[in-house]
């Protein structure tokens, strides 16, 4: 017996069948909760319109939700000879209650099927990078705070340009972090609509309440358009890849700050040894590896947009089969995303910074602007104190008084860390 869905009487050759069905059977089994999700959704809907009777869903929904109850203890899998996580669902209802397990795609393709499924997954995955996001913009501000005295140099082309502080660093990335939610929260949005009704991209004839399984599944709001549901397919993919790669790129950078802050020749933190690997030649070595591999991770990340954009670039209108592909790429994405900013967070939280780093002679020159300002305040005019302090330097003479006075807001002396948690908490407010 055929285990397609779409079965016309003919099988199709097992080499094409392996080739389209490609790694779908592992990567939906992440997607296997949502699958019956929607389909409870979709019943409900189907009786209010009178294409079930009472009888008839009171018998799936139980059905239903053991289903679920066999996904959430791992007693559920995708047999061999089934296409996907939909046709299993179905083939297990029809299997255990007859022809009534039939009924349910009434009303639908596995066109809407696959997309609410996506849109539901992409949905909790969104709302889990968030919260992973919160939890490393929490610990990069409470290290700014506890470390907001602690200067050490700023760098302009990797030359010692003027004093910073690790207040302002671990607090320059927790606020970048909230310009990358700006974008999680945009993906979120467009995934927070729902597709359910539109069947294969042009609706259908049946009745369908899509106000209700909106409501029944939690949607913000349909995508109105049958065929703007479809073509969301790729879109909310790319949408959710850019937020990725936004995140990816702050906690890519950071891990190149941490390695070069590690290296001797700078020695401004530290980890304990535990959390560094060593050389199987040097007996010294404590080598960063877990940021370098962050690191790597990250500026592999960045790349997901590109990839999407060149997969979908040049699609007709409508469900293609390329669309399929996109689970490879994106599905891994997040998990791997999730692990990074739970890697950081453990790190940061054994992380030990060095004080006094200032006092050394090699940072004399980095305070010369403080120099410079101090004449200005005396009543010197700017270019006339730049030039004094500039010549100082260039005769050997100069001495630097090593005061750094900054108040402004945002600057060493005033991080702004509660103006920057109320931007968070307000983004934030979407996940909540």
């Amino acid at each position: 017996m055929s285990k397609q869905l779409w079965n016309k009487g003919f099988q199709p050759d097992h080499i094409i069948e392996e080739f389209t069905v490609g790694k779908d059977r592992e990567l939906d089994l992440r997607l296997a909760r949502y699958d019956v999700q929607g389909s409870i959704a979709h019943i409900k809907m189907l009786q209010s319109i009178g294409l079930l009777t009472p009888e008839e869903l009171d018998t799936l929904l139980p059905a239903l939700e053991q289903i679920a109850d066999d996904i959430e203890n791992g007693n559920f899998t995708i047999e061999d000879g089934v296409e996907d996580v939909h046709s299993q669902v179905e083939f297990l209802l029809t299997a255990r209650l007859g022809d009534v397990g039939k009924k349910i795609h009434s009303g639908r393709s596995r066109n809407d099927q696959v997309l609410v499924d996506l849109k539901l997954f992409f949905r909790d995955e969104l709302r889990n990078i968030a919260h992973a996001v919160e939890r490393l913009f929490t610990r990069l501000q409470s290290l700014s705070e506890q470390h907001r005295d602690k200067l050490m140099p700023g760098y302009t082309h990797l030359q010692v340009a003027m004093p910073s502080s690790f207040g302002l660093w671990f607090g320059a990335y927790a606020e970048a972090l909230t310009d990358d939610m700006q974008l999680v929260t945009a993906a979120y949005n467009i995934a927070n609509q729902n597709p359910l009704g539109s069947a294969a991209g042009y609706g259908s004839s049946f009745p369908l309440d899509r106000e209700m399984t909106t409501q029944l599944l939690g949607f913000a709001n349909p995508h109105y358009n049958v065929v703007a549901a479809q073509m969301s397919r790729g879109k909310t993919e790319r949408a959710l890849a850019v937020a990725i790669a936004a995140v990816a790129s702050t906690l890519g950078r950071f891990s190149m700050d941490v390695c070069l802050w590690m290296c001797n020749n700078f020695g401004f933190i530290k980890f304990p040894d535990q959390l560094t690997t060593g050389s199987s030649i040097m007996p010294h070595k404590k080598n960063p590896d877990v940021f370098e591999i962050m690191r790597g991770k990250c500026n592999r990340l960045q790349a997901l947009p590109n990839e999407l954009t060149i997969l979908t670039a040049n699609l007709p209108l409508g469900y293609n089969r390329d669309m399929q592909l996109m689970k490879d790429i994106v599905f891994p994405a997040t998990t791997e995303l999730i692990d990074c900013l739970d890697t950081a967070d453990f790190m940061l939280r054994h992380i030990e910074v060095k004080d006094g780093i200032l006092d050394d002679p090699r940072y004399d020159y980095i305070f010369t602007v403080e120099d410079v300002n101090r004449l200005v305040l005396e009543g010197v005019p700017f270019r006339d104190a730049y030039r004094q302090v500039g010549m100082a330097v260039q005769n050997g003479t100069y001495k630097p008084s090593r005061e750094v006075h900054h108040t402004h807001l945002g600057s060493i002396g005033n991080p702004a860390n509660d103006r920057i948690a109320a931007k968070m908490n307000e983004i934030m407010k979407t996940f909540r």
